[in-house]
């Protein structure tokens, strides 16, 4: 019989590479159906995301083993051999375990024809350890394509983070390096409903508001979390939401707005903190399922309208809110440590999408904030074409707008997801 936590985590990431699931969504899903907790499901997810993190560096390695292009490899038999490499190669699982339960799902789960194959290539993946294996495969190839299959990211995005870390380049390491770790699950503790104090785990390190569990904790069984107090959310999230809230005002301050608000985090966050100083919040989402997530957040809040509607198109008239945060749709490489499978399918070529409307979104935001109202810009990259650049085109030139301060967190450094917030001052 094939090993029921094996076949779970091959069919996550069958999921993962055919229906562009995501990890952390699927996997859940799959454990809770097939009732599968503790040791098993801590096994199961580390197979899965393990997998898909590691996956450019046991491509390289199938690659130069088979003597073949991957992508005349069946897609299935493809997924089974990276599952295989991944308990071969940085798990503590013994070379023939890992060999014959991989086998075995590939006899049970796509059939008796390539069991061969995976069979002869795992042996030949088994007589090295992964070091070994990243010498020979980066032989002769330039530091930043080295570098990509050793730290397992895209050429691309191994160039992009080298540059938006400016000064500091010389740490591109210890962030790819960080990506591949997965991060300890924060919580947030929403003003007004609940006291960091009462939540489990140990103080944030940046925000007040951030309690970090334990590993192993799980936040679904935490009261606060079910009922709405309490969130889970990184605090590089928690510090963008401060940063519009802290922000000094002279004049009123009743009214804020969330342009981009799904899937509710920074929303719940902000609502909190506005209702302690008798403010609304508007949260505005433009897809309708991604608001209801936002209503989920922030249901124990009465100070927070939920709207539905283009950012860039909205029915506000201008210079009608005090305090306003464009958390811009993005590529996401700030947050590969925890979506995984983002770095397998982003190109360079979403940046020509992205860029214009987060451009878009920040211009209309400039519009929407009355004179002395405050904007905060913000992306989950680092990448300059989403982050500076963008402030840069949107307020270069403008006389009626000023960029009192930028920021940029780091995994390796902040412990944080790769945050980038830009705080705008509308003059007049």
């Amino acid at each position: 019989m094939t090993d029921p936590v094996r076949a779970i985590a091959f069919h996550a990431l069958r999921a993962v590479d055919e229906r562009d699931a995501y990890v952390n969504l699927v996997l859940p899903a799959m454990l809770d159906e097939h009732h599968l907790e503790g040791r098993d499901a801590a096994f199961a997810t580390e197979l899965v995301h393990g997998t898909v993190r590691r996956q450019g560096t046991y491509d390289a390695i199938i690659r130069q083993v088979s003597g073949r292009d991957l992508a005349s490899i069946d897609p299935p038999v493809l997924d089974a051999l990276r599952l295989g490499a991944h308990q071969l190669l940085s798990m503590r699982v013994p070379a023939h375990a890992a060999v014959s339960t991989t086998v075995d799902v590939v006899r049970r789960e796509i059939g008796h024809k390539p069991v061969g194959f995976v069979n002869a290539l795992l042996r030949r993946i088994g007589a090295q350890d992964l070091d070994a294996w990243v010498e020979q495969v980066t032989e002769g190839l330039g530091p930043d394509e080295a570098l990509a299959v050793r730290t397992s990211h895209p050429v691309w995005i191994v160039r992009a983070l080298r540059t938006a870390l400016g000064g500091h380049a010389a740490q591109i390491t210890k962030l790819l390096t960080a990506d591949n770790v997965p991060p300890r699950v924060t919580l947030v503790a929403r003003p007004g409903l609940c006291e960091p104090e009462s939540l489990p785990g140990t103080p944030g390190l940046l925000s007040p508001h951030a309690r970090i569990l334990d590993e192993g904790g799980d936040p679904g069984s935490i009261p606060e979390v079910r009922d709405g107090r309490a969130g889970v959310q990184d605090e590089g999230s928690q510090l963008v939401a401060l940063a519009l809230a802290d922000a000094p005002l002279e004049g009123a301050d009743g009214r804020w707005l969330d342009v981009c608000a799904g899937p509710g985090g920074k929303a719940a966050l902000l609502g909190a903190l506005a209702r302690e100083r008798g403010a609304v919040l508007v949260a505005n989402e433009v897809q309708e399922h991604r608001a209801e997530l936002v209503r989920l957040g922030v249901r124990r809040l009465d100070n927070v309208e939920v709207t539905v509607h283009d950012g860039r198109a909205g029915p506000w008239e201008a210079g009608s809110f005090d305090r306003v945060l464009v958390d811009a749709p993005c590529t996401g490489l700030g947050a590969l440590r925890r979506r995984p499978e983002s770095r397998w399918r982003r190109t360079e070529a979403d940046l020509d999408l992205l860029v214009p409307l987060q451009e878009e979104l920040l211009t209309r935001a400039l519009e929407l904030v009355r004179p002395g109202g405050v904007v905060v810009y913000a992306t989950c990259s680092p990448h300059v074409r989403e982050t500076t650049d963008v402030v840069t085109a949107v307020t270069g030139g403008r006389d009626d707008v000023s960029v009192l301060s930028t920021h940029q967190w780091w995994p390796h450094i902040d412990g944080t997801d790769a945050m980038f917030c830009a705080l705008v001052r509308r003059s007049a």
